[in-house]
């Protein structure tokens, strides 16, 4: 089918009925609503914006994720690597009474987490108040204390690089008589106790300023520096238990992960239909709506609308309206794949051709020859397989990817046959091992081979880049006299297709000048079409100088072809004679494996980056039309479950 087709929708219906008609709609999911256009702004005098619980149902599904992630944190789920999603209806996925119960259990594993948060930043501070005090334990003074009728006990500290005798001997002369202890020291203090008598308290304290003395930050406490430090750790023990009780308390809701999860599904139905709540108009006893749904299910939307009393129309877009319409792609499953592609690059534009059934087959065959390995094949047909059967992907990459992998594993796997390649010469050389014949005198069979073939491997890629950029010349020239620009498609992809086959024919005949010198009269009599007067002139030549260069350079853009076979042959060849040379068959395996690991590693996602350049570049740039909207309808769009309509 490849580009739906799209029909502008507008309808009108009560306003009592707008949750049952939204519902509805969010069942046959083909129904795109978008802000009210020209219809909507006729009525603004009349019509005004509708009223949604949007907020309400995000921070809902904020309160999910954050319940989710403190299970993830405190009580992780074993699941199987390959685990398929489980199955839901729709009126299940859809129940009010279990998506109430899910923000429930959210809100109460919320609670433990909060608590389990306010409780460690409450042991972040004790065991800083711990530390604090630590580097004063040796007073054993109580610290209300402050000296005596007599005397006064001053703490503090100084600079670690303070020496202590020099300060000790400028003290007592100060003072005439003074007890000062070093109670410890670090890195960047030390630790001071200093008694002295009351009436002195003052030159001591101008003494111990000339060496950087501050008073201790030991705020108000009493009892001596140790009660305090035993108190505190009886404090962290405490707020240890208590901690411990709340993460026991969310282990015990592990169980409950499942039914979260499938809340944030429920909770992602609630906000997509919230949002579409906003694009509404209402009168407060009508509602009006418009948007865009695709034609193949429209029997299905007018059967949900006849339930209604309501007034709709369903319309054609004009050709104006085209760079408005949201593009959807419908493809067989061969194709379908392709899909990731188009979306990295992005769609094409509603009315013009859908690449994906043209690219296919040049994408896979180019994939393959450039892997060219039957044992990289066979891997990654395994890796697809059981990733479709086991986990059955459905999320928006994954399942285009897989079966991309799969696809390109097949190509990859005839191709490494043509050319003998599996894990390069893996085969050959633990057969040379183990009997000690040559391994290049008995290779596996191959049609050719990348490294003793390689001009061939070279003229063979320019052919098939050659067909692929004729290919979308081909599709070029059907899109301009689609148009009703005949003459144009002619003169330009036309007059190129008359020079290649004028030029082969020669070359063919042994007449390569004559039939380049009537490829070069063709140009010259087609590449001013359009252009008037002077235009005509420079039309000719900046056509033919940018033709030949840029038909050369996008035709040897292909020989990448050739480079990645052989680069990729080359390697593997290489790490498996490095294990060859021990001469022992566990080390070789154990080599030529890492080796081919790393070779398939860089080579998967090479090979595909290689490929989408020639495909994005070489292929589109002749007749894609980019720009294209995704299609987004209103409809049940799951992460975790998969809906059983």
């Amino acid at each position: 089918m490849a580009i739906v087709k799209m029909k502008r929708v507008r309808l009108i219906a009560l306003a009592k009925d707008r949750d049952a008609l939204l519902s509805e709609l969010l069942h046959v999911g083909c129904v795109e609503i978008r802000e009210p256009g020209e219809a909507g702004e006729d009525c603004e005098t009349l019509l005004h914006r509708d009223t949604s619980l949007l907020a309400d149902a995000k921070d809902g599904l904020t309160q999910l994720q954050q319940a989710v992630e403190a299970l993830g944190k405190y009580a992780p789920q074993k699941k199987g690597l390959f685990t398929p999603r489980p199955k839901m209806g729709e009126a299940e996925l859809l129940d009010e009474g279990k998506r109430r119960a899910a923000l429930e259990k959210a809100a109460a594993i919320n609670g433990h987490a909060k608590a389990i948060g306010q409780l460690s930043a409450r042991e972040t501070r004790v065991q800083a108040d711990r530390l604090a005090l630590e580097p004063w334990s040796a007073c054993d003074v109580p610290l209300e204390v402050k000296g005596t009728a007599k005397s006064a006990m001053l703490l503090g500290t100084v600079p670690a690089t303070a020496d202590f005798s020099t300060l000790a001997g400028a003290l007592d002369e100060a003072v005439g008589a003074a007890d000062i202890r070093e109670l410890s020291a670090d890195r960047e203090q030390r630790y001071l106790e200093v008694i002295v008598h009351t009436d002195c308290r003052q030159q001591a304290l101008d003494a111990l300023r000339s060496f950087g003395f501050s008073f201790a930050q030991l705020r108000d406490l009493t009892g001596t520096v140790s009660d305090n430090i035993r108190a505190l750790g009886r404090e962290l023990d405490e707020i240890s238990a208590q901690r411990e009780k709340e993460i026991e308390a969310i282990r015990r809701m592990g169980p409950s992960m499942d039914e979260l999860k499938t809340g944030l599904d429920r909770m992602e139905q609630v906000i997509a239909t919230e949002s579409v709540k906003e694009r509404l108009l209402t009168g407060g006893s009508i509602l009006y709506l418009e948007g865009w749904a695709s034609v193949p299910e429209i029997p299905a939307l007018e059967k949900a609308l006849a339930k209604f009393d309501c007034a709709y129309e369903l319309t054609e877009p004009e050709k104006e309206e085209y760079p408005q319409v949201p593009v959807e792609l419908r493809n067989g499953k061969l194709v379908r794949p392709m899909n990731m592609v188009t979306d990295m690059y992005s769609l094409p534009a509603y009315g013009s051709v859908d690449p994906n059934p043209l690219m296919a087959p040049f994408f896979i065959v180019f994939y393959g020859m450039m892997m060219a390995d039957m044992g990289y094949g066979i891997i990654m047909m395994l890796l697809s397989a059981v990733i479709l059967i086991k986990a059955k992907p459905n999320g928006a990459t994954m399942r285009y990817m897989i079966p991309l992998i799969g696809l390109c594993g097949i190509s990859t796997f005839i191709w490494g046959l043509l050319t003998g390649g599996f894990f390069g010469d893996l085969i050959p050389q633990m057969r040379g091992i183990i009997t000690g014949v040559d391994p290049e005198s008995v290779p596996l069979w191959s049609l050719f081979s990348p490294l003793d073939d390689a001009l061939a491997v070279l003229v063979g890629s320019l052919v098939l880049g050659v067909i692929q950029i004729f290919t979308g010349m081909i599709i070029s020239m059907y899109k301009q006299i689609k148009r009703g620009e005949t003459m144009a498609a002619l003169c330009s992809e036309g007059a190129w297709f008359a020079v290649f086959i004028l030029a082969g024919a020669g070359y063919a005949a042994g007449k390569l000048t004559w039939g380049l010198i009537a490829g070069l009269v063709v140009l010259l009599l087609t590449q001013g079409y359009g252009k008037q007067g002077l235009g005509k002139i420079t039309g000719v030549f900046g056509a033919l100088y940018n033709g030949i260069t840029g038909y050369f350079s996008d035709i040897m853009s292909y020989s990448r072809l050739m480079a990645l076979m052989l680069a990729g042959a080359v390697v593997a060849q290489v790490f498996n004679k490095l294990g060859a040379i021990t001469g022992n068959v566990v080390t070789f395996f154990i080599i030529a494996m890492i080796g081919n690991t790393l070779n398939f590693a860089l080579n998967i996602l090479g090979c595909f980056v290689h490929d989408m350049r020639l495909q994005c570049l070489e292929f589109f740039g002749r007749f894609y039309e980019d720009g294209g909207k995704p299609f987004r309808p209103l409809n049940i769009n799951t992460k975790y479950v998969d809906v059983e309509k």
